[in-house]
C-alpha cells in the first residue's frame, strides 16, 4: 500500500496531474491512515487541475478525520484558499482562524485571512492582519500588495501605500495584480500618466480580471487636473 502511495506522489510530484488522479482513485482501501493520505493528494489533484469542489470535499474529509496536526494544517489553509476562491468568505474565515488557533501562524495565514476580511468589508481587520504578516514578514510580497492596496482604496496614508506596492511589484514585475496595485495608489496620488501606464501593463497581461477592468475604465475617463 505505502510503495503504491509512493509512485503516486511521484506522479504528482513530476505534475503529471491526470496521471496522479487517476492513479489514487484506483488505489485500493487500506487502513485509515492511508486512506487520507490518498484523500490528501486526490485533493491536491483535484486542486491543480482546477476542479475545486472535487478538491474541497477531500480537504474537508482529511481536515475533519485525520490525526496528523501536520497534515490537518496543510489541508486546512488550502480550503481555506479555495473557499476564498469560490466565493465562501465566512467558511474561509473560519479556517483560517482554526489555523491560527492550532498554532499556525506565519505571513500566509495571515495575509490570506485579511483577503479574506478586505472581501467580507472588515477594512480594521483587513490592515491589522496583512500589518502582522509584515511584522513576521517584512519583504513578503503578497503582504506588502495586499496592504498598500487596501490603504489606496480607503485613501489612507497614499505615500505608504504606494511604497508597499512598487516594493511588492519588485519581486515581481510580471504579476498583473502587483501592476495593477501599484496603478491604483498612483491614481489615488493624483499622478495620471504614471497609473495609466501600470493599468495598461496589468491590463496587457490579465484583460479578464473584473478589478483591473474596472480600474482601467476609472483611471482612463479621468481627465488630468488643470495646472
Amino acid at each position: 500500500m505505502y510503495q503504491a502511495l509512493k509512485d503516486g506522489i511521484s506522479l504528482y510530484k513530476q505534475k503529471k496531474y491526470t496521471e496522479a488522479l487517476a492513479f489514487f482513485l484506483t488505489v485500493p482501501d487500506g487502513d485509515e491512515e492511508a486512506s487520507l493520505e490518498i484523500a490528501y493528494y486526490l485533493a491536491l489533484c483535484y486542486m491543480q487541475l482546477k476542479k475545486n469542489e472535487e478538491a474541497i470535499l477531500y480537504f474537508e474529509q482529511v481536515v475533519t478525520t485525520a490525526s496528523d496536526l501536520s497534515r490537518v494544517r496543510q489541508a486546512r489553509f488550502l480550503l481555506a484558499v479555495l473557499y476564498s476562491k469560490t466565493g465562501r468568505n465566512r467558511l474561509a474565515d473560519f479556517e483560517l482562524k482554526k489555523l491560527i488557533e492550532s498554532g499556525r501562524q506565519d505571513e500566509k495565514v495571515f495575509s490570506s485571512l485579511a483577503y479574506v476580511s478586505w472581501i467580507q468589508g472588515d477594512s480594521e481587520s483587513s490592515i491589522r492582519y496583512y500589518e502582522r504578516a509584515l511584522e513576521l514578514n517584512p519583504e513578503y510580497p503578497t503582504a506588502l500588495n495586499g496592504l498598500g492596496y487596501v490603504l489606496a482604496s480607503l485613501d489612507k496614508d497614499l505615500a505608504r501605500a504606494l511604497s508597499l506596492c512598487k516594493r511588492a511589484h519588485d519581486y515581481n514585475s510580471s504579476s498583473a495584480a502587483f501592476l495593477d496595485s501599484v496603478a491604483w495608489a498612483y491614481y489615488k496620488l493624483g499622478f495620471l500618466k504614471e497609473a495609466k501606464s501600470f493599468i495598461k501593463k496589468a491590463k496587457r497581461i490579465d484583460s479578464l480580471h473584473p478589478d483591473i477592468i474596472a480600474h482601467y475604465e476609472i483611471i482612463f475617463e479621468t481627465k488630468e487636473a488643470a495646472k
